[in-house]
Parts: C-alpha cells; sequence; structure tokens
C-alpha cells in the first residue's frame, strides 16, 4: 500500500514538531532540541526513530512521564568523566548541553567517558555522536532501553533492543557511522509498521506465546529477536552493564515503555566515550590509517561506507523537502494546535 505524501521544508516541520510538543507542555528549548533530533532522523532515513515518536513523544509530555521542562545537569566527577542527570526529560537538549564538556574532556585526558542517567529515548545514536566525528574526535556509544528482548534460551523480555553507535572523522569526507540495534531491527521499525498498517518481515520478532509473526502488533506486545543470535543477546547484555548498571540507570527490565504516556518516567541510561587521536597514534598518523579503510572499501565495487547515504539524503532534503505521509501530517497539526 503507497501512502499519500506531501512535501515540507527542513525548517518548517522543524517548527510544526517544535510546537507540537511545546502544546503538550514542553519547553522551548526541550522542544526545538527534540524536533531537531527527530526530524534529522527522519531525513537520515532512520524513520523509526523520527516523526512516528512525536505522537508517543507528546503523550508522555501531557502526562509528565518525561518532564519537558526538566533543566538537566553536568558535571566532571573525574578528569576524564562526565555525568549527566538528564532529569526525566528529553535526551537531546541534555545531549546538546553536555557536548562540548565532554569534547572537552576528552582533549585534556585523551579519553572521556560520559554517563546519562534518569534518561529518555535517545533516538539515533549515529546523531548523538556525530558531532564529535565533524570535530576530528572518535566516538562510540551504548544505550540500553525497556524490555524488548529474552535472554538467549530464554522466553521473557528481559533485555532492551540496547543499541550501539561508533563516528571516526574521515578526511575531506563525511564522517564513518556505525549504528545499530541488537536486535534483529530497532522496535521503531515495527512501531512504524503498525502505525502504517504494514506487515514486517519473518525473522523479526515473536509474539507473547513465542510464536514468530509478522504482525506488528503482536510484535509489539511480543520480543524481538537479537541480531546474530546468542551473540546479539550477548552483546546486549554487555551494553545492559555499561549503559544501565555502569551509570546508575534503570536496567531494561524495570524500564516503563518509549510508547505510551503511561507509569513513571522510563529512567533509561547511556554511556558515551569519546577519543582523541592526538592522544594516540596522532591525528594525522589517525586520519591516514582511516582515509585507507574507506578508500580500499570504495575501490571494491558495491561497498558502501556506513554513515555515507546520510549526505545524500541531506542534500535530497534541502532540494526536495522531506516527504510526510497526509495522515502524518494531519496528526502533527492536530498536536501543534494547528
Amino acid at each position: 500500500m503507497t501512502l499519500a505524501t506531501i512535501l515540507l521544508d527542513q525548517k518548517e516541520l522543524e517548527l510544526l514538531v517544535s510546537r507540537a510538543l511545546e502544546n503538550a507542555g514542553a519547553g522551548i528549548t526541550a522542544a526545538r532540541s527534540t524536533a531537531r533530533a527527530l526530524v534529522q532522523a527522519e531525513v537520515d532515513g532512520q524513520s523509526g526513530h523520527g516523526l512516528s515518536r512525536i505522537d508517543s513523544y507528546c503523550a508522555q509530555a501531557r502526562t509528565g512521564k518525561v518532564d519537558g521542562a526538566a533543566t538537566p545537569s553536568v558535571r566532571r566527577s573525574r578528569p576524564g568523566v562526565v555525568m549527566i542527570d538528564v532529569a526525566h526529560g528529553f535526551f537531546y537538549p541534555a545531549a546538546e548541553l553536555a557536548a562540548p564538556v565532554i569534547a572537552a574532556a576528552a582533549r585534556d585526558c585523551g579519553i572521556a567517558a560520559a554517563g546519562f542517567y534518569n534518561s529518555h529515548h535517545a533516538g539515533a545514536l549515529g546523531l548523538a555522536i556525530e558531532r564529535f566525528a565533524s570535530g576530528g574526535l572518535m566516538a562510540m556509544m551504548f544505550a540500553n532501553t525497556p524490555k524488548a528482548m529474552a535472554a538467549w534460551g530464554g522466553r521473557a523480555a528481559l533485555f532492551g533492543t540496547n543499541p550501539i553507535a561508533f563516528a571516526a572523522p574521515v578526511p575531506d569526507a563525511a564522517p564513518i557511522i556505525i549504528d545499530l540495534a541488537l536486535s534483529e531491527v530497532a522496535r521503531g521499525k515495527i512501531l512504524k509498521a503498525s502505525q502504517d498498517g504494514q506487515p514486517i518481515p519473518e525473522g523479526w520478532a515473536k509474539d507473547a506465546d513465542g510464536n514468530p509473526t509478522t504482525d506488528p502488533t503482536a510484535a509489539l506486545k511480543g520480543t524481538l529477536e537479537p541480531i546474530g543470535g546468542a551473540k546479539g543477546a550477548a552483546l546486549s547484555l554487555m551494553v545492559e552493564m555499561l549503559a544501565a548498571a555502569l551509570v546508575g540507570a534503570n536496567l531494561s527490565k524495570d524500564a516503563s515503555s518509549f510508547f505510551d504516556g503511561d507509569g513513571p518516567p522510563p529512567d533509561v541510561g547511556q554511556l558515551l566515550i569519546v577519543f582523541d587521536p592526538n592522544a594516540f597514534g596522532g591525528a594525522a598518523n589517525v586520519a591516514e590509517r582511516i582515509a585507507a579503510i574507506a578508500t580500499a572499501m570504495t575501490e571494491d565495487e558495491g561497498v558502501r561506507i556506513p554513515g555515507s547515504a546520510r549526505a545524500a539524503r541531506r542534500a535530497e532534503a534541502d532540494v526536495r523537502g522531506i516527504a510526510v505521509s497526509t495522515a502524518l501530517l494531519a496528526k502533527l497539526r492536530t498536536l501543534a494546535g494547528a
């Protein structure tokens, strides 16, 4: 089924999303930061972390499950460690506030780790760490999310999709961005399929009874399959310890859903690690080696460097605009009170 769409300018769409969030009770700073992130995810092809989230974000702001007026705080607990209290608010304004402090700590110490707690959905992690790669640093990030996957061999949801991401600068090119959930698919893609009334592929999920399903609604009530079988399940456990246990956040099994306004704040966590190449092999040497990797990859026909499609999508959006379904646009306008 093809959905009817309309093209909107990126800034126009950001303003509409921001007004929807403000109308739900979010402060201007949080609303604008969150709107930028959601729209950019949509542009980058990460629709599961894009506009499909606006309805649930607004619902959570209205009920107080997320504090749209929260004031995050940032402190360096050690020279190379930054702790960010998201204060039960949206992740994006906290990440923007903390970014300069984290980058400074990385340049001071060679490496810096940042822990986010009392946090919320971090969206497309690649966006959160791209800013560091654009500044010549390397970064990796781990995030725990509400329970969606069983431990290997089990049936009950215990771990989140627990995404991981990595970003590195490439000389005279867009950064390399690796961003993936540890489930076969990010849960946001299943949410979008449910909203669009589309089935999901086999192998993505099981229903609440442990049976494979192509019904996205049943999948949202069941469990997701880990990427790579037992290996993905083990990595999800690793992320749970780094992004939740280490930073003092809720475990996935205790975090409330990102998809509705019911219950307490999810209070999940994220761990971000940033490296200054100058403290290791030296910026020039590191850049030379990264460039060599990128060149070797592109010389092999059919190989695409992770993150390279973003630049093309962004250029297209600048010229053509962003395609939004008429149904979603109507909902956005209702939420914005337009």
